[in-house]
């Protein structure tokens, strides 16, 4: 056999081994290219499975394994948006319900008010009209709420974070609850559990009081005659907390991980208590600052809602007459 005769078996060889190794490249990539076609027919809800999909094999088998783990990430984002409907549906559900009950009970005085104008002793009539007003200044509320929960939650509203006094804003808003507290025979005080004054967080002011409204008003409502409500702030290396403590009647185990979410009801033993949005507002106000807001509780006994901040570096903290004059504006 002389050189040539060599020259075209090795060629030949190669060519029939070139072709091999092309048409077993091209069959594992057809058949992930049906599988992903499969994966899409089947809505990309389940997981993407590939055989011989190895993170660590050839470029085929490495791209399998990235489409895997690109499949479950779609997946797990799927399963996501199917909660969020859920939940939108479930808020859409609760909120009509509390928007037509003051609605109907607003209609119904103002109806009757109607047809009994000029024949109703004018402390009856005052009643009605005082009844019907506090209907609406419920669903004014609720609609306000709506409209912040909304913003917050489409990042419209970000915060503008500066330096203030965690003692000066506790005092503040502890002294806009005074009266409240008084007609409900409940003591509200602002306790410094640093023991120095000087905790200052580097946050939104406006929204961080927005929280402790929210959370001060959660406690007062649900703190019987004789209680206390206490706010309480401190601060460790790194973060300002802040914790608005009640002696009320507490939250059952059971309903402690639901009870930030949306429109999310805490079965309470106190009378006349009303479900709504102020704690989702405080979770997402808290989370836009990179903290958490938590609560404990033990039933008949009391809750605390804890939250903290970041704190702020050395210089001066930010006026209660700064405070509202960003809020006003």
């Amino acid at each position: 056999m002389d050189l040539v005769d060599m020259a075209l078996i090795a060629l030949v060889s190669g060519a029939v081994a070139a072709l091999y190794v092309s048409w077993r490249a091209a069959r594992r990539l057809k058949r992930l290219a049906d599988t992903v076609d499969a994966f899409a027919r089947g809505g990309c809800t389940d997981r993407l499975r590939v055989a011989g999909a190895d993170a660590q094999g050839d470029a085929i088998d490495r791209l399998a394994a990235h489409l895997e783990r690109m499949s479950a990430r779609i997946g797990e984002q799927f399963a996501e948006i199917e909660r969020g409907v859920d939940r939108r549906r479930e808020l859409l559900a609760n909120v009509s319900h509390d928007l037509r009950t003051p609605l109907t009970s607003m209609q119904g005085y103002l109806e009757l008010l109607l047809l009994r104008h000029g024949s109703l002793p004018p402390a009856e009539e005052r009643n009605y009209l005082e009844t019907a007003v506090r209907h609406s200044e419920r669903l004014g509320r609720l609609v306000n709420d709506l409209f912040e929960l909304t913003q917050l939650e489409a990042a419209e509203a970000l915060p503008q974070p500066e330096a203030f006094s965690l003692a000066e804003l506790a005092q503040d808003v502890a002294q806009k609850f005074a009266l409240d507290a008084r007609s409900r025979h409940v003591q509200l005080r602002a306790a410094d559990n640093a023991g120095s004054g000087t905790v200052r967080a580097e946050a939104d002011i406006g929204m961080v009081e927005r929280v402790l409204e929210n959370l001060l008003d959660n406690a007062l409502r649900h703190t019987p005659d004789g209680g206390s409500v206490t706010i309480e702030f401190s601060a460790d290396a790194r973060r300002a907390r802040i914790a608005v403590r009640d002696t009320g009647c507490g939250i059952a185990p059971a309903e402690l991980s639901r009870i930030f979410e949306r429109y999310e009801r805490a079965s309470r033993s106190a009378p006349g208590i009303q479900g709504g949005l102020g704690l989702a507002i405080a979770q997402r106000i808290v989370r836009l600052h990179g903290g958490e807001l938590s609560a404990t509780s033990v039933a008949g006994a009391g809750s605390c809602f804890a939250f903290d901040l970041p704190l702020a570096a050395a210089g001066p903290a930010a006026s209660p007459a700064r405070r509202i004059e960003r809020m006003s504006s």
